[in-house]
Order: structure tokens, then sequence, then C-alpha cells
């Protein structure tokens, strides 16, 4: 089963944006301050003040066992809520449940349903699952084009899985026209990023001379700083191109990945 993702936010995770409204945004922020009664209150009025993603909030704090003690089946119910009211976050996390079946009936049409009406709001995490179910068939027809144009969706809000899906649908040619170029460029943006699985497509990338002019030294560069970051399969590759420089074009390499610097995820897709 691959991996799909659902939104954390706030002190929930501080590293990942969400959308919010006015009451939602309030609550949001008293998270950050500590403050998780008021946080609830918060989300409680913007629900009732008509933001659905209040509730979804409310269901993530159960969930996490946040300022309460866990309870799932109440995370459950607000997220039921929260989704028949249009929120594209609760949307997508019960979609996951079903899905998964986590106290829910396991139904991949009804995970599908939730999961791809939560993309079409924009939502990029709903996205890039909605992707997923297409391109593996869970629940809807599959239907790799269609995977590849919510990748697509999701990629332009910079969301990392999703850009790197799109360069192994561009390397393989699945869903849409093979190019290496094109493939080259998505894993740039991650690998650019500071991306494990970037930094290990460019190292292949540039061994095999797809997509880009070969080089050795570059593709033991890339290979050093993706094994660096714990990728097995990177590091050998990395010791495999050890044997294949020679000595100046091997301190060259380490040289290249020393001096490397990771850079903020740009706009540009492909």
């Amino acid at each position: 089963m691959r991996i799909l993702k659902t939104a954390f936010c706030g002190a929930v995770s501080a590293s990942i944006a969400c959308v919010a409204l006015a009451d939602v945004s309030a609550g949001i922020a008293a998270l950050e301050a500590g403050n998780v009664s008021g946080a609830v209150e918060e989300f409680r009025a913007g629900f009732e003040d008509g933001d659905a993603d209040g509730a979804f909030f409310i269901g993530r704090l159960f969930e996490m066992g946040l300022g309460t003690e866990r309870d799932m089946r109440s995370a459950v119910e607000l997220y039921s809520a929260a989704a028949d009211q249009g929120s594209a976050l609760a949307q997508n996390r019960l979609g996951l449940m079903y899905l998964n079946g986590e106290l829910v009936l396991q139904d991949y049409q009804r995970a599908a349903e939730l999961i791809c009406s939560a993309a079409e709001s924009g939502d990029a995490n709903s996205a890039f699952n909605c992707g997923l179910l297409l391109a593996d068939g869970q629940g809807v027809d599959e239907d790799t084009a269609k995977a590849v144009a919510y990748w697509q969706q999701a990629a332009e809000q910079n969301h990392v899985a999703a850009i790197n899906y799109l360069g192994q649908a561009y390397r393989d040619g699945e869903g849409v026209e093979q190019s290496y170029e094109t493939a080259v460029k998505n894993f740039s943006r991650t690998g650019g990023a500071g991306n494990p699985l970037g930094l290990f497509e460019l190292a292949k990338a540039y061994q095999s001379g797809n997509g880009v002019e070969r080089d050795f030294i570059k593709a033991h560069g890339y290979a050093n700083l993706a094994s660096a970051r714990g990728m097995d399969e990177a590091r050998i590759l990395r010791d495999t191109l050890s044997t294949q420089l020679d000595r100046d074009d091997l301190e060259a390499a380490q040289r290249f990945a020393r001096e490397w610097e990771a850079a903020p995820l740009d706009q540009d897709g492909p």
C-alpha cells in the first residue's frame, strides 16, 4: 500500500501550511500558544459560523490526544460532520480511514469518493491521494492519465511527493508521453530542495545520461547526498560509482557533495 497524505496544521506540524478561515486561523494561533481549550472554542465557533474545517481540527485533537484523551470514535464523528459540510481536509482524512478500514468499514469506493471530491476543491494532499487511487485502480477505474493530472495539480502547490510521482511518470511514460528531460526537471525541483528521492533520481539520471548529459561526478555527488539522507539504494549506487572514478574524479565528486546547498522548492512545474 502506498503512503497517502493527510494534513497537520499549526502546533500539530508547523512545517505544513493549512487553509483556514477566520475562527479556524485563530484556533491554530491558540494552539501555537499552547492554549488548547481556547483553540477548541475557536474551532467550534468557526464550525458554527459555517467553516467546516473547524470540526476537522477538533477531530484532529481527539485523534492525536492533544489536550484530551485520544478518542478515535469522536474523531470519526467530527470528520464525518465536517466532510458532510464540505471540508476538504475532513474528506481526505475520512477517505483515508475508509481506505484502511480504521473504525469504519473498509470501502475503497467510498474512500475514492471522499478523497477525489476533496481534490476538486484544490487541496494538494487530496489531489496527490486521488492520483494514487487512480493509478492503482482502488475504488475507481484505473486511469494513469487522470492520475498524472491530479499529481500536476498538487505539484503546482509544491507538493513534494506529487512532483516526484510526476517525475517517475515522465521517466517511465506512464499516463504521459515519456520524456526524460521533463522527468529530470521534476526531480531537480525536489532534489534541489534536499529531498532524498529527488537526489537519488538525479544520481541515476546522471549515471545513465537519460535527460541530461552523462556525468559520473555529479551522479556520485547526488548519490552521496541521498545516501546521507538515509537512502540505502543511493549508498549502493554511490559505492558502485566510486569504483568507476579515478582519484581526482572521486575527490571532485565528494567536493561537489560537500559544497552543495539545498534551496527552497521553486514554483516552476514541468
